[in-house]
């Protein structure tokens, strides 16, 4: 069975960091672009970020572009966001998917083939 187990989240004060991880189970890591989403209650999901299988080309929504940095250990068979400078608005559970490319407007997620469980992230001020 294939499992994406994301970790790292938790409470952090405004302008803190924060460090999520997803280690993949069951499918060949390196033949998948990985993506983070994110849900805000009363919000719609959003991408947040997508990293390519063998290029590591990147992508970011324009509310994480220069504050996050997705990555990936194909060895580790882990991805990871480094979050950086948080705000509220960052308050939500994560989510991390595996696809098959990336959607550079990351605008939907109808192209995802496996998700997580989600790991919450909540930011204070």
């Amino acid at each position: 069975v294939v499992q994406l187990v994301e970790s790292g989240g938790g409470l952090v004060q405004a302008g803190g960091s924060l460090r999520l991880s997803c280690t993949a189970s069951g499918l060949s890591f390196d033949d998948y672009s990985m993506n983070w989403f994110r849900q805000a209650p009363g919000k719609e999901r959003e991408g947040v970020s997508c990293i390519t299988r063998r290029t590591a080309t990147t992508y970011y929504a324009a509310s994480a572009k220069g504050r996050f940095t997705i990555s990936r250990d194909n060895v580790k068979n882990t991805l990871y966001l480094q979050m950086n400078s948080l705000n509220s608005e960052d308050s939500a559970t994560y989510y991390c998917a595996a696809s098959i490319g990336c959607n550079p407007n990351l605008d939907g997620s109808r192209w995802v083939n496996y998700w997580g469980q989600g790991t919450q992230v909540t930011v204070s001020s």
